[in-house]
């Protein structure tokens, strides 16, 4: 199991804007449309990724708690579908089904939003304020599969209190560690 680290994309950049399908019910979708009112979270996901398997519940947890509080959330998927067929669109909607994702989970065939985001492993997770400009990215907490500390979220959902009650995040924003994204 690869372990590649996040970026870390620079504190203040704007969320660059993007147009991708939506796998669980065929609309192309923009980043406009799913931007919250106070926020958005785009992660880039997959599959098949273990580590991914291992929050997807906490992020679903978290989208529909936070959904309610002015909070957009957008799931990406940007694998090579030719050499991991399991990342496939078809594959993504049936995953969103089953996982009961609240949220879109877009596929970006060309590659080209994650290179955007400077996005480097599943998950990779980014948050936004009401102006689209960056102020977490990261983990979602400690756990990761095998090292026996539960998933909480607690760093994403920190920095989502943190938008939402408009503190500064002083809280150290650690890389996520995960599958490294499948490129071309």
């Amino acid at each position: 199991m690869a372990r590649t680290p996040s970026n870390m994309l620079p504190l203040g950049t704007k969320a660059p804007d993007f147009s991708l399908v939506n796998t669980i019910d065929n609309t192309l979708v923009r980043l406009q449309d799913f931007k919250g009112e106070k926020g958005t979270v785009i992660m880039f996901i997959c599959n098949h990724c273990p580590f991914v398997i291992h929050v997807n519940s906490m992020l679903v947890e978290i989208a529909n708690t936070y959904s309610d509080h002015g909070i957009g959330f957008i799931a990406i998927s940007s694998n090579d579908v030719v050499n991991y067929p399991q990342d496939g669109p078809e594959f993504m909607k049936a995953h969103a089904k089953i996982e009961g994702y609240p949220f879109p989970y877009l596929y970006d065939e060309t590659q080209e939003v994650a290179k955007a985001y400077d996005a480097a492993c599943t998950p990779d997770l980014y948050v936004f304020d009401d102006e689209l400009k960056l102020v977490y990215r990261g983990q979602l907490d400690d756990s990761r599969p095998g090292n026996d500390i539960s998933v909480t979220g607690k760093d994403l959902i920190n920095a989502l209190d943190c938008l939402l009650e408009n503190k500064d995040n002083t809280t150290l924003q650690k890389p996520s560690i995960g599958c490294n994204i499948k490129w071309k």
